[in-house]
């Protein structure tokens, strides 16, 4: 496999152009027949592109879809009930580059007494340059990454997502699913580096897409080990949670809001023409949600609708153990967990 760098915005948008013509045998997309009525399913920046395409099409099978925003409350909220035809769609408001916004909204599903038969970790950020969270951490580290280990510690130890490891309420034969949106950007990413793990770092345009990708090593690395650590002994098979990620490939999205005014007019018609519609880019997602074969194994990774192994690093046990014990660090010291 020939990894291409993406270390700046246009090799990025060539490579989103060359993976939509990559090759391979692919699966098919889950029958609109198949419904999810009396299923809770969790989606996180649900208020506009991917997100919000993923909470319509889950919407339309009947679950009872739970979005997690931190805007667009609640007129995103009602367009997907329009064109889901559903009203069993909600909206709650979370930040998730703010611990104190997470907790709340972690407490709130814990009092409700929710219980999640799938979670889809779909919100991430790209600055044009670096920022920090009111906690001086790096943006995109922070949510891209942080987020979804600081909602899941909580999630899973309040047995919201049914699990026996940290939850005790096991729920195996009929495994919940966690879902993760990440990129291909993982392959070609800079090393993670656990000497300055969690340090800020200043970036501008031309590298910002540099430190995307390494967020989403992160992410693709955490979701591999929360995988093995949910399911001790399972390989793969017969799991008690099923943890899979999910690169949906070049999406027509807004994830380029912050591109600065000169380059827009470039991004806009490039993407609009060659990128997929967030309706497209949702159906592997909405696979990964419902077919019949990803509820019955875990540590599936995809490329749109190509199932395939992430990159070696991220698949790397003892690489994984040491993310999660550096993020435990992290968070301890923000008074987290």
């Amino acid at each position: 496999m020939v990894n291409r760098t993406h270390d700046n915005p246009f090799s990025a948008i060539l490579s989103g152009l060359l993976d939509q013509r990559s090759k391979g045998p692919k699966v098919a997309p889950v029958s609109e027949a198949v419904r999810l009525d009396g299923r809770t399913c969790l989606v996180t920046g649900a208020n506009s592109g991917l997100g919000k395409a993923v909470a319509i099409r889950l919407a339309k099978r009947g679950a009872h879809v739970i979005m997690a925003c931190r805007s667009g409350i609640p007129e995103a909220g009602q367009d997907v009930r329009a064109q889901s035809g559903s009203d069993q769609v909600e909206m709650i408001e979370v930040d998730l580059s703010d611990f104190g916004s997470m907790t709340a909204f972690c407490d709130e599903l814990r009092d409700r007494n929710v219980i999640l038969d799938a979670a889809v970790f779909n919100a991430g950020v790209v600055p044009v340059t670096s920022r920090r969270s009111k906690h001086g951490l790096e943006l995109m580290f922070s949510v891209n990454f942080l987020a979804k280990f600081v909602l899941l510690n909580r999630l899973l130890r309040d047995g919201v997502i049914p699990n026996a490891v940290y939850g005790n309420n096991s729920r195996a034969e009929d495994p919940p699913r966690v879902i993760f949106v990440s990129s291909e950007t993982h392959r070609s990413s800079i090393p993670i580096d656990f000497h300055t793990f969690g340090e800020p770092v200043e970036y501008g345009m031309s590298d910002g897409v540099k430190y995307y990708g390494l967020s989403k090593l992160h992410l693709t690395t955490y979701f591999q080990e929360l995988s093995r650590r949910l399911n001790p002994g399972s390989n793969g098979e017969n799991p008690d949670v099923c943890v899979h990620a999910v690169c949906p490939g070049a999406v027509n999205s807004n994830m380029a809001r912050e591109a600065p005014a000169w380059l827009k007019p470039i991004l806009k018609p490039v993407m609009a023409l060659f990128f997929q519609s967030p309706e497209k880019a949702s159906i592997p997602v909405d696979y990964l949600v419902t077919s019949n074969e990803m509820g019955a194994q875990t540590g599936e990774y995809m490329h749109m609708l190509r199932v395939k192994e992430s990159s070696a690093p991220s698949m790397d046990p003892e690489k994984g153990a040491l993310l999660w014990s550096k993020t435990e660090e992290l968070l301890g010291e923000h008074g987290v967990i």
